[in-house]
């Protein structure tokens, strides 16, 4: 295959068609993606233009990798920079798009360094376990989350080996190695269960540039206890209220934990908001239940978000000059679970609904709930609903999610 691919290219400006390939490569690497978006999953596709991206890094001329390199790192995260409009350095969002496009450009370069298709593939299976700044939303496996072929790392390594050794047989057996592909079929899924409580997840859509201004609690509010008064009429046991909802420190409210406290007595109420101890504040989830609190602290915290993932130093000039000499979150030393009604769930905030921590341990249930509207508009909820899914399948475990802009629903 390589060898048809330079002929081809040496007809043609190689300059030229380098660049194709390397958008064709960064297309069908992110198809699935843009699929979803639109509501569009058809499992014979995904596999198919996932094979094709994967064997296309294989086979591709170097340069071809580091053009397909920036353009998946612009498609799957030009949305990265919207957020900083919230901080006053809005200038910053173009700067930060392109630098993720760089990112990812020396992310999948180094298969750049080499022609040998069996050292490209070894370096893809060596790249599924990076994660550049702690940040972890390109899972490789990932483009089979909704395919025929399973999420774990034996099956991209298979689908791997698959795809290069052919290039190293000569004779009519050649394409032999292609069985490999039935091995990673997704034939035995983990099982994923419902949870015997009836939960309401509410959906909200309150834009960032709202969210927080004064005039916006008291509607706020009003809408969370009419919600809860709704789930009541309903009979649901749960009711699950997104990432912040409350936008304030809640401890710092008794009048508003009351209120909740007394409501908890009919129906269990989870719920995001702010914890303030000290100095040290917190992204935290209230729950509500039988008249009584629990807190539960967020484990993981948001690179570049929540907390600076570089030297002290670094932290310290970061946080002055785009946060407003604002300090990073602090986080809980565990995962914490809670129980309702004898069932235990795990919880998750946002960016650590999609992180492996989340899920050790016995887990089967997970209520994460998550604030997306720092990126609206953009593909920033498709891009975490199918990374939820990634871990719900590759966990055995169902994910109950409430968002403020896109992605409510039950993720299994």
């Amino acid at each position: 295959m390589i060898k048809k691919i330079h002929n081809i290219r040496n007809n043609y400006n190689s300059t030229l068609f380098d660049f194709i390939c390397g958008i064709i490569t960064a297309l069908l690497f992110s198809a699935f993606l843009y699929l979803e978006h639109f509501g569009i999953t058809l499992k014979f596709i995904n596999t198919l233009f996932g094979l094709l991206a994967l064997a296309l890094l294989l086979y591709i001329p170097k340069r071809a990798v580091l053009v397909a390199g920036f353009f998946i790192g612009l498609l799957w995260f030009y949305w990265i920079g919207y957020s900083f409009k919230y901080n006053g350095v809005g200038y910053m969002e173009p700067i930060i798009t392109i630098l993720f496009a760089v990112v990812y450009t020396l992310f999948f370069g180094v298969l750049a360094l080499t022609k040998s298709v069996a050292i490209r593939a070894f370096m893809l299976f060596v790249l599924s376990f990076v994660e550049p700044f702690d940040f972890n939303w390109l899972q490789i496996e990932l483009l089979f989350v909704d395919s025929y072929f399973g999420v774990y790392k034996y099956q991209l390594l298979l689908i791997l080996l698959a795809l290069s050794l052919p290039s190293y047989i000569k004779n009519r057996y050649r394409y032999l190695p292609l069985l490999l592909l039935i091995f990673s079929i997704n034939i035995n899924p983990a099982t994923q269960k419902d949870a015997p409580l009836k939960i309401k997840l509410v959906a909200t859509d309150i834009t960032q540039d709202k969210k927080w201004k004064r005039e916006s609690l008291l509607p706020t509010i009003e809408l969370v206890f009419g919600e809860i008064e709704e789930a009541k009429k309903e009979g649901y046991d749960i009711v699950v209220f997104p990432e912040s909802v409350f936008a304030f420190y809640m401890n710092k409210t008794p009048q508003v934990m009351n209120k909740l406290k007394e409501s908890s007595k009919e129906i269990a109420i989870v719920a995001g908001s702010l914890l303030n101890e000290g100095d040290v504040h917190y992204n935290v989830t209230y729950v509500f239940n039988e008249g009584n609190f629990s807190v539960a602290k967020k484990l993981v915290l948001v690179p570049f978000g929540e907390y600076i993932p570089l030297p002290k130093f670094a932290q310290d000039f970061i946080n002055e000059i785009f946060f407003g000499g604002a300090s990073d979150f602090k986080t809980a030393t565990e995962p914490t679970d809670f129980t309702i009604k004898g069932v235990k769930f795990r919880n998750a905030i946002c960016y650590e609904a999609t992180c492996d921590e989340i899920y050790e341990g016995d887990v089967s249930f997970v209520i994460a709930i998550s604030n997306n509207a720092w990126f609206s508009p953009s593909i920033e909820p498709t891009l975490q609903k199918l990374l939820m899914r990634y871990y719900a399948r590759k966990n055995g475990v169902t994910i109950y999610h409430s968002a403020n802009y896109r992605g409510t629903g039950i993720i299994k």
